[in-house]
This record gives structure tokens, C-alpha cells and sequence, in this order.
């Protein structure tokens, strides 16, 4: 995966419209974020990130680095969250994911803690 490649999935993932990001996935991907359950689904994964956008009034990514290691592309970044109340809180995050050889994302994976965001 090309650099523009792993711009073009934040970029998605920033447009705050999850169908636009679950284009991306593979009908049965998995997805894990922070803490929380694992979604498995196209369709789950799409309802989880609609859920996780309504907690929040927007994010952008910028990307420190990524590395790619055949099919697995591993990227840290800087994103800056919208809180609801107006303020921006700015977290590191990584994020891997496999890449299937029809260029969708079969398991995704994102590593952050969201504290900040969510503090009073």
C-alpha cells in the first residue's frame, strides 16, 4: 500500500461518513477500536463508526509515518478530535490493517486512548 493509499483511508475515516469508509472493507473485515468490542462486518462496522461519530463533532489525521510489511500496513498519527463542545484534543494513534489482494481491508486495528477527548 502506497502512501496515498494509507492517505486515502484517513481521508475516508475524516470525510465522517462511515459508508464511505466501510467501501473500503471487505465484506467480512474485522474491526477493533481501543478498547472496545470487536466488529465483524461490513454492516456492524459501519453502524459502530456512525455510533462512535455521533460522540464526537468531527476528526482529521495526520500522518507521522507508516510503514508496510506485505500485506500489513502500520501507520502512527497525530488526530485531532472536535469534541462536542467546540474544543479540539489532539491524540496519538496507531492503526494496522491487512490488505487482502483485491485491495480491501480485511482486519483493522487502532490503538488510542481517547481519555482526552472525552475528559470534563
Amino acid at each position: 500500500m502506497t502512501d496515498d493509499a494509507v492517505r486515502h483511508v484517513f481521508r475516508s475515516v475524516d470525510s465522517f461518513d462511515a459508508d464511505e469508509f466501510a467501501r473500503l472493507l471487505a465484506e467480512d473485515a474485522r474491526l477493533v477500536f481501543g478498547n472496545a468490542e470487536p466488529l465483524a462486518g461490513r454492516a456492524a462496522i459501519a453502524a459502530g463508526i456512525r455510533a462512535f461519530f455521533s460522540t464526537i463533532g468531527g476528526l482529521r489525521h495526520r500522518v507521522v509515518r507508516n510503514w508496510q510489511v506485505g500485506a500489513d500496513t502500520i501507520a502512527e498519527t497525530e488526530v485531532t478530535y472536535r469534541r462536542l463542545d467546540g474544543k479540539d484534543v489532539s491524540v496519538v494513534a496507531v492503526s494496522i490493517w491487512r490488505t487482502r489482494d483485491d485491495g480491501l481491508i480485511s482486519d483493522y486495528r487502532i490503538f488510542v486512548d481517547l481519555a482526552p477527548v472525552y475528559a470534563v
